[in-house]
C-alpha cells in the first residue's frame, strides 16, 4: 500500500510539473472583422518583414501555430507586401488576438507576456536603457527596443559596452547580431573618421560619386518618400540649404526608396534640387548600410576635407550648426 501510495504522490507531482512548465509552442488565435481573405504572419530582418506564414480567415478567425527559441517581433498583415503590419511579441504560449481593421496602429494582444513587456516599455519617455538591461539582461525584447529605439544615435564603442550587458544566451538572436555588426561600422563611421565613399545613382540614371562632392560643408542626409518624419524634416534642410549655399553649403540626399515614381514625385513635391540617389532597395540600401542607418531621417555632416563633422543634426540642431560653421 505504502509503495502504490508513494508512486500515486510521485505522478501526481511530474503531472504538476509538466502542466506548469513552459509551452515549446505558440499558439496564436486571431479575431478579425473581415472573412475569406489571407491573412499573413511576418518575422522581422534588418528592420524588413517578410512572410513566414499564411492561412485563409474563417468566419473572423485565423490561427498561426510554431515555435519560437526565443520571444520575437512578429507582424500580422493582409497584405503580402506590407511595411508596417501590426507588431506582435510572440513567445510559446496561447496568445489571442483581436484585430480591428478601422484601427490601423495596433492589435489587442493578450497571453504573450513578452508582448505586455514591449507595449509597456515601447516609446516610454525617460527610459534608462542601460538599466533595463541590467535589470533584464536575458530579454530579447529590451534586446529589440535598445536595437530599434537606443542604439541608432550611440558610437559604436557605446554599442560594444552596452551589449557586454545582455546574458550571452541572447548571442544568436539576430538583433544582437546586427548590433554586433553594427558597432564595427559605426567605428568607421563616427565623428573624425574620413566619410566612406559610395557610387549611385540619380533620377535620370547618372552615376554619381560622393567624394566628387567634398571641399565645402556637405550634408549626406537619408530619407524615403514613405517617411513621414523624412518629409517633415525636409522643409528645415531646405531652409538651411537656401540660407547657407551661397557658402558653399550642400546636400547629398540618399533615398531609401524601391519605388522611383514614389521618389521623383517627392523630390518635386518637397522642391529638393539638390543631388539626390537612390539604389531603389529599400532598407538593403548599400549607401545605407555603409553609414550604418537603421532610421530615417539621418544624416551626416561632412567638412571640406571629407571627414565626419557630425551626425544626426535635425531641425534646428542643423541651423546652430551651421550658424557655428559660417556665421548668421
Amino acid at each position: 500500500m505504502k509503495s502504490t501510495y508513494k508512486t500515486l504522490l510521485l505522478v501526481i507531482a511530474t503531472f504538476g510539473l509538466l502542466s506548469f512548465s513552459q509551452p515549446t509552442y505558440y499558439r496564436i488565435h486571431g479575431k478579425i472583422n473581415v472573412d475569406g481573405e489571407t491573412v499573413y504572419l511576418k518575422g522581422l530582418r534588418n528592420k524588413m518583414f517578410y512572410n513566414i506564414d499564411s492561412t485563409k480567415i474563417v468566419n473572423g478567425e485565423f490561427v498561426f501555430t510554431g515555435s519560437v527559441q526565443h520571444p520575437n517581433l512578429y507582424g500580422l498583415s493582409l497584405k503580402k507586401e506590407d511595411t508596417n503590419p501590426y507588431y506582435i511579441f510572440v513567445e510559446n504560449s496561447r496568445i489571442q488576438v483581436e484585430i480591428d481593421t478601422t484601427d490601423k496602429k495596433s492589435a489587442n494582444i493578450t497571453g504573450s507576456a513578452a508582448n505586455d513587456f514591449y507595449v509597456l516599455y515601447h516609446n516610454k519617455k525617460g527610459l534608462k536603457i542601460d538599466s533595463l538591461i541590467k535589470a533584464n539582461p536575458a530579454s530579447s525584447v529590451v534586446a529589440y527596443l535598445f536595437y530599434r529605439e537606443f542604439a541608432t544615435d550611440m558610437s559604436g564603442s557605446e554599442i560594444e559596452a552596452h551589449l557586454a550587458l545582455f546574458d550571452p544566451s541572447l548571442n544568436d538572436l539576430s538583433y544582437i547580431k546586427e548590433l554586433k555588426a553594427a558597432a564595427v561600422i559605426k567605428k568607421n563611421v563616427d565623428v573624425g573618421n574620413p566619410a566612406p565613399d559610395f557610387t549611385c545613382t540619380t533620377p535620370d540614371g547618372k552615376n554619381v560619386r560622393l567624394s566628387d562632392y567634398f571641399g565645402h560643408y556637405l550634408l549626406l542626409d537619408f530619407w524615403a518618400s514613405w517617411c513621414g518624419p523624412c518629409r517633415r524634416e525636409n522643409p528645415n534642410v531646405l531652409k538651411a540649404y537656401n540660407k547657407y549655399k551661397s557658402q558653399g553649403f550642400s546636400v547629398f540626399g540618399v533615398s531609401l526608396d524601391r519605388n522611383k515614381e514614389a521618389w521623383m514625385n517627392a523630390l518635386a513635391k518637397d522642391s529638393l534640387t539638390w543631388v539626390n540617389v537612390s539604389d531603389l532597395k529599400f532598407w538593403d540600401s548599400v549607401p545605407a548600410k555603409l553609414y550604418n542607418i537603421v532610421k530615417i531621417p539621418s544624416n551626416v555632416l561632412i567638412d571640406p576635407s571629407g571627414k565626419i563633422a557630425a551626425r544626426n543634426l535635425r531641425g534646428e540642431d542643423l541651423m546652430k550648426k551651421l550658424v557655428e560653421i559660417y556665421g548668421k
